[in-house]
């Protein structure tokens, strides 16, 4: 098992999806660029479950923004009605910028998608990344002492 195989030992995320009409292509299956906006609705709906939700951000001016995905592999087509679950889960959180890897799979847990982005808190006021808070790391499901 190579390292980026090594199972993360941080809270893994699940956000059903059902492909739907909207999600497909012209061929007949989900577009690319759907895939990063399924992505994106399962990671604030894991962060705002957490207690991280819009409210708290801007009651905070502390919020969640993207550095670049790091890896995006298109695995096996998604077709229309497909029952999936996106997974979701941290992978390592170093000073102030955090990795996360999100996975589509079947009910069967067959992986159709696989991803790896970084991540990183940033602060509103002073337009800076910001060390992750306590209630972030939370948030996302990263357990310190595991880290």
């Amino acid at each position: 098992m190579t390292a980026a195989e090594t199972p993360s030992p941080h809270e893994i995320f699940r956000y059903p999806l059902l492909v739907r009409e909207a999600h497909l292509d012209t061929f007949g299956h989900v577009n690319n660029a759907t895939y990063f906006q399924v992505l994106e609705a399962a990671r604030w709906e894991f962060i705002t479950a957490r207690g991280y939700g819009m409210e708290k951000i801007r009651e905070s001016g502390l919020g969640p923004t993207i550095l670049g995905f790091d890896n995006v592999r298109f695995l096996k087509e998604l077709r229309l009605r497909q029952d999936v679950v996106i997974e979701s889960q941290m992978l390592s959180y170093v000073k102030k910028i955090g990795v996360l890897r999100q996975d589509i799979v079947d009910t069967g847990g067959v992986k159709y998608f696989t991803s790896t982005l970084t991540l990183a808190l940033f602060d509103t006021a002073i337009r800076k990344l910001v060390p992750p808070t306590p209630e972030w790391l939370q948030a996302v499901g990263f357990r310190a002492a595991a880290a």
